[in-house]
């Protein structure tokens, strides 16, 4: 019956974007916390990520993926509308690179 519940969430998410309430919704159904419990988990994890990337560094998830910070330097692009040479200046970039089971997952044959 459990595959049931979450083959029918997948399914709605699927439709739209999942968000940190469905990820709470999810840790209260597979580990049985509270809500409250279940969204403060969400919350920590989701900000233990985003600080180490805001202190530079890269995050590694094992089995699902690496966002990987990236410089990029100054570089001169083109306005395509007047073709004027204007400076891109030097930025850094948040790349997300999913893991190899995740690659193999995402592009198996679905079940329909």
């Amino acid at each position: 019956m459990q595959e049931g519940k979450n083959m029918a969430k997948t399914e709605s998410i699927a439709a739209g974007s999942l968000t940190r309430a469905d990820l709470a919704d999810a840790v209260h159904g597979e580990i049985g916390l509270s809500r409250a419990e279940s969204a403060a988990l969400v919350e920590t994890v989701l900000d233990r990520i985003g600080d180490a990337l805001l202190a530079g560094d890269n995050v590694k998830i094992s089995s699902f993926g690496s966002f990987v910070l990236r410089k990029k330097g100054l570089r001169i692009g083109r306005n395509p509308k007047t073709g004027v040479e204007v400076p891109i200046e030097p930025r850094t970039v948040l790349t997300f690179r999913p893991s190899q089971l995740l690659r193999e997952a995402i592009n198996r044959p679905s079940k329909a």
